[in-house]
């Protein structure tokens, strides 16, 4: 039975229709102008709205029956955070980031595609969660180590997780076959191509990112990146023997311009001295102090290595195997790391304090997140904009319906769920399609071409999780991402139209 607070509004569809287009709108650009955090965005903007909407005092029941799907997924984010937070802290993956430094150079193009390539393989397990999980921990010690831009890593781990999210084993696919009957193969394989070409354009655009890095930091960051006499001297640099500031020394995290830095000599090659330099990363260890990879820092738990390792192999097999509530594997998996690596209740009350602060930001997030699609879905709001959608598609387009879907799943994916866009949108689309020629199985193929947009949307626990765990601005991603997963969907779309996939009624 539909509940009572459900009827509470009276608005006409094209008042609803109106109002849920302005409340993204709005939620965008005040968190993309940074007007507003993301968190009270997501709490405020929609209240207004939802209240503009006519739900009264329904509002809190909506954004309560909403915040109940999302428990789990907070209890995930939390234990995950702390989890990996504390791996980090004990040294699991410094040889991980020395041995990264040394296959990838210390050239940020190099690092940057190496992001996108280990974000691919690791989504082929189908959860983004676990990779940007894995992803962030792998690579993020090695962007503050060289003093990139974590939001580069976001963008480009966001771009590759995205772009895969069209696996049958990844849901939208199966969603997109469930919803109208369908094989599950008969909707992926033709779309081989698709994911291919979209696979491509994401290393296009690491690399193109990569070389922007490595641009800027010859720039800003010439403590690093200073043109020294020799591969010795930078050593020397990075040792505090030859002056300059440390990447703990300069106290930022995003790879900004430090106190006392001064532009390259234009006559300097700051690639070459590092090319020279890959087989002396392990001796610059003093350039990471005060900061998370610090080799002095207090945590570090090298005798309890191979303990740890197994732990979390342990932990990523029991995730993949799918055997047991992902939140629960996280909550036991803390547990015990905290309770081998820390004995004392004085050293485990300390490691979670340290995490705090991740752990309130993003949890937080995913409850605000509730507010947002409580009012979308409990004002009608988004079964008003769907239907509006497929009643203003003029009847002489209707040949073109799949690359119609295909458009329209881009921005409606990014501000519903997967579940509602799919079951709701999808088959009224589809039955419309099937006047003018058009397959199911079209249909489907083309309302996939739009996850690596719908990946990044905030009410994505994975991204907001990604986002937390590099400590990367919600509209600094966006402001990054958005424009590049559009063209990625949107060159799937055209591969998938070209090769017949996605066919013309």
């Amino acid at each position: 039975m539909t509940p009572e607070w459900c009827h509470s509004t009276k608005k006409e569809p094209a008042v609803l229709v109106l109002l849920g287009f302005a409340m993204i709108a709005v939620f965008m650009v005040l968190i993309m102008t940074k007007k507003l955090t993301p968190v009270l965005a997501l709490i405020i903007v929609p209240t207004v709205f939802g209240l503009f909407a006519g739900a009264g005092l329904g509002i809190g029941p909506m954004v309560l029956d909403s915040m109940k799907s999302m428990t789990s997924t907070a209890a995930l984010l939390m234990f995950a955070i702390i989890y990996f937070g504390l791996m980090i802290d004990v040294g699991l993956f410094d040889p991980l980031v020395r041995f990264i430094l040394r296959k990838l150079g210390n050239d940020p193009a190099k690092v940057v595609l190496g992001t996108a390539i280990l974000a691919a393989a690791v989504s082929l397990d189908g959860d983004g969660s676990t990779t940007f999980i894995l992803t962030t921990a792998a690579m993020l010690p090695v962007y503050l180590r060289l003093k990139m831009s974590p939001v580069v890593l976001t963008c480009v781990a966001g771009l590759a997780n995205g772009t895969m999210n069209i696996l049958p084993w990844g849901g939208p696919t199966a969603r997109a076959a469930s919803a109208l009957k369908l094989d599950v193969n008969d909707v992926f394989v033709p779309m081989v191509p698709s994911l291919i070409a979209g696979l491509i354009v994401v290393l296009v655009f690491s690399w193109l990112l990569g070389l922007q890095e490595r641009n800027r930091l010859r720039s800003t960051a010439p403590e690093i990146w200073g043109v020294p006499d020799s591969a010795e001297s930078l050593v020397g640099d990075a040792d505090g023997a030859a002056g300059g500031s440390t990447a703990g020394g300069s106290g930022n995290r995003h790879g900004r311009k430090g106190p006392g830095a001064s532009p390259l000599s234009p006559e300097g090659s700051s690639v070459a001295v590092l090319e020279r330099t890959d087989s002396l990363v392990d001796d610059r260890d003093s350039a990471m102090a005060d900061t998370a990879l610090d080799p002095n820092r207090n945590t570090l738990r090298p005798k309890l290595f191979w303990f740890n390792l197994g732990l979390t192999v342990a932990v990523m097999v029991t995730l993949v195997a799918n055997v047991i509530p992902l939140p629960f594997v996280f909550m036991v998996g803390s547990a015990i790391a905290l309770l081998v690596n820390f004995p004392k209740v004085k050293d485990q009350s300390a490691q979670l304090i340290a995490h705090a602060p991740s752990i309130v930001a993003v949890v937080s997030m995913v409850m605000a997140a509730a507010v947002l699609t409580g009012v979308l879905n409990g004002t009608g709001m988004v079964k008003a904009m769907s239907e509006w959608l497929v009643q203003i598609i003029p009847a002489d387009m209707g040949p073109l319906m799949a690359i119609i879907t295909g458009v329209l799943s881009i921005p409606m994916t990014f501000f519903m769920s997967n579940d509602a866009f799919y079951f709701g949108v999808l088959p009224v689309l589809s039955e419309t399609a099937a006047h003018y020629g058009v397959s199911a199985a079209e249909m489907a193929r083309a309302s996939i071409t739009g996850q690596p947009f719908h990946l990044q949307s905030p009410l994505v626990p994975a991204i907001l999780l990604l986002v937390s765990l590099a400590k990367v601005d919600l509209g600094d991603h966006h402001k990054k991402v958005l424009w590049r997963t559009a063209v990625i969907s949107l060159v799937m779309l055209g591969v998938g139209v070209l090769t017949g996939a996605i066919g013309i009624g």
